[in-house]
């Protein structure tokens, strides 16, 4: 993306590095306040509702919220992410991802206005930067369960086909998170998706023209009977040089036909 070029060169030093140990550390001081009872479940919620009322401090949770399952689970939440992250971080920059993350955030934020009551997490945002993995490293493989060897992007076309499940039967709430997790993936992801579609669109051009070609090339046929290497597929055809042009003959008639001038 050029516009984020443009920004990386005026602003990236103000980047944060390390970004996804930061939101690791600030969910599981979250997570661990939850869990020896000093803090409500319900502090680190975020509805537009909420906000509206006063409570504008709540826009700053939207990334500090830890995910809500068992501490085993949340565990293996965090490894998942902190190994996604730190790799997108690698390969794209501090400050481009810093900006996916933020982005995705003020999607996050913008479309809780139109769920007002609705609390909103950042698992949609979380799955973003899933999906962003899975388009860069699509043939990256993981031991699912820790056992069971899967490529990454067999994972990602199954979290794909969640999110359109959730659009099709599920609520409004559903549908607007999954869109604007999609929306953050798209914005960064479109022209390439474009550039892959259009690529593969000239290999499938040119692989049926390359077989219409050969097929053309090697089906002969005789000028004057009119069998083919299809219909007679033992026969020798061979292409008279005294012919004015391309005339191909079969063995019967290489011999005995009238030369075209």
């Amino acid at each position: 993306m050029k516009f984020i070029d443009r920004l990386d060169r005026k602003i990236g030093r103000y980047a944060i590095p390390n970004l996804t140990i930061y939101l690791i550390a600030g969910q599981s001081f979250f997570y661990l306040m939850y869990m020896t009872g000093k803090l409500d479940r319900m502090a680190t919620y975020f509805s537009a509702g909420l906000f509206l009322s006063g409570e504008w401090w709540r826009v700053f949770t939207i990334p500090f919220d830890p995910p809500r399952s068992s501490l085993i689970f949340t565990l293996i939440a965090w490894y998942f992410f902190y190994m996604l992250g730190s790799t997108l971080e690698e390969h794209w920059g501090a400050f481009r991802y810093n900006a996916y993350l933020v982005l995705g955030c003020l999607i996050t934020f913008a479309a809780s206005f139109l769920i007002p009551e609705y609390p909103v997490s950042n698992a949609f945002l979380a799955g973003s930067v899933f999906l962003a993995f899975a388009t860069l490293f699509p043939e990256f493989q993981i031991l699912l369960f820790f056992v069971l060897p899967v490529r990454i992007k067999w994972l990602a076309l199954l979290t794909w086909l969640g999110y359109a499940y959730q659009v099709i039967v599920g609520g409004w709430p559903s549908r607007i998170m999954v869109m604007a997790a999609i929306a953050n993936y798209l914005i960064f992801f479109a022209n390439d998706i474009y550039l892959n579609l259009r690529h593969g669109k000239r290999q499938i051009t040119k692989k049926v023209g390359g077989l219409q070609f050969r097929e053309k090339e090697l089906v002969h046929k005789c000028t004057t009977c009119g069998i083919t290497g299809k219909t007679h597929p033992d026969m020798d055809f061979r292409y008279c040089p005294k012919c004015n042009g391309q005339y191909g003959y079969c063995r019967d008639h290489i011999f005995s036909h009238e030369h075209k001038k």
